[in-house]
């Protein structure tokens, strides 16, 4: 299942893509290959296999959300370029 340099222009107009001719062959070949290989993919029986949303099993890679010391006050307002006491002081947002 080839893919015609006609649909490869218009899919390089849909996605906004300034290509060379060059550019435009090459897609041409690797559009080609993919749907071959879609074509392929699609000869096979998988009757037996469920319908799924993922192919892998996901897992969170977030850390867990242990309670810590916080810095101490001073350490966090060294740097404060304006501050009263203990709070930073901003300019106000009120028009």
């Amino acid at each position: 299942m080839a893919i015609s340099r006609k649909e490869v222009d218009h899919v390089a107009f849909l996605a906004r893509l300034g290509l060379t001719d060059e550019e435009k062959a090459t897609l041409q070949e690797q559009l080609s290959a993919i749907l071959e290989h879609m074509r392929t993919i699609n000869e096979l029986d998988t009757s037996q296999i469920p319908p799924t949303a993922q192919v892998i099993p996901l897992r969170n890679v977030m850390r867990a959300d242990e309670p810590e010391p916080s810095l101490p006050v001073d350490d966090v307002m060294r740097n404060a370029p304006d501050r009263e006491g203990t709070f930073f002081r901003v300019p106000p947002v009120l028009e």
